[in-house]
């Protein structure tokens, strides 16, 4: 996607929603997450999408960035390798869809608090938790 130039497409068209990207961010990491399994391999997917994003918005990388990794930390629980790695530790293989079924709720909760928290710091609401730059 990166050498392609399929993920700065995407951080252009994502951009179009304007300042509500921040609150997006973290759904992106979020996703990148429940797909790769794994919160580097999110980042390295859509860290590029997310400074583009940034640089569209003029605003702050490092927040679209630690959005993406922070989103990407609450999906986590719910990619299926963890699943998988979880139920086998506890010998409940095959009980799976049970373990997703207790915590979707959990991450989708805590990922809508990240989204309310980002847009935030994307307003002079909290804009004073960023690194001046």
């Amino acid at each position: 996607m990166q050498f392609s130039g399929q993920t700065n497409t995407l951080g252009l068209f994502l951009s179009k929603s304007g300042g509500f990207f921040a609150f997006l961010a973290p759904i992106v990491g979020w996703f990148g997450v429940a797909i790769t399994g794994t919160d580097a391999g999110s980042n390295q997917l859509f860290g590029g999408l997310q400074t583009q994003a940034a640089t569209s918005l003029k605003a702050s990388p490092y927040l679209f960035g630690a959005a993406n990794s922070s989103g990407g930390v609450l999906a986590k629980m719910i990619s299926p390798q963890n699943l998988a790695i979880g139920t086998a530790a506890i010998d409940k293989v095959g009980e799976e869809g049970n373990l997703f079924r207790k915590v979707i709720g959990w991450s989708v909760g805590l990922l809508l608090i990240l989204c309310f928290l980002v847009y935030l710091q994307s307003t002079p609401v909290l804009s004073w938790m960023l690194p001046k730059v």
